[in-house]
């Protein structure tokens, strides 16, 4: 009967620290994730863009599907409707306004 011998490779600093960057990094995007409040009442950004116009106006009534604000991106207009029927309860942004990814734009009651 022959023995093999195995030899084991160990790692070295560089490659241990180079793992490490990527788990942290992927820990942060959940984190960042189980950390956002969700609201159905909430009518945010779903890009990066600039408010091309509000189309209601604070106390007004909304119906489902109807258009309440344009969000342009990348040199498009995208209108977001309401998903229910609801009401305006605040305004959070004005025409011309950058805003980010996730951005709560228009909160409806």
């Amino acid at each position: 009967m022959t023995v093999k011998k195995l030899k084991l490779k160990t790692m070295s600093k560089t490659e241990k620290t180079d793992k490490i960057p990527k788990v942290q990094h992927l820990s942060r995007l959940v984190m960042r994730k189980v950390l956002t409040s969700v609201n159905s009442g909430d009518i945010t950004s779903f890009m990066p863009g600039t408010i091309g116009k509000i189309l209601v106006k604070k106390g007004d009534k909304v119906k489902k599907g109807q258009n309440i604000i344009i969000l342009e991106c990348m040199k498009m207009d995208n209108e977001l409707q309401a998903p229910f029927d609801a009401k305006v309860k605040s305004i959070n942004v004005k025409t011309g306004e950058n805003v980010g990814k996730d951005a709560v734009l228009i909160e409806l009651e």
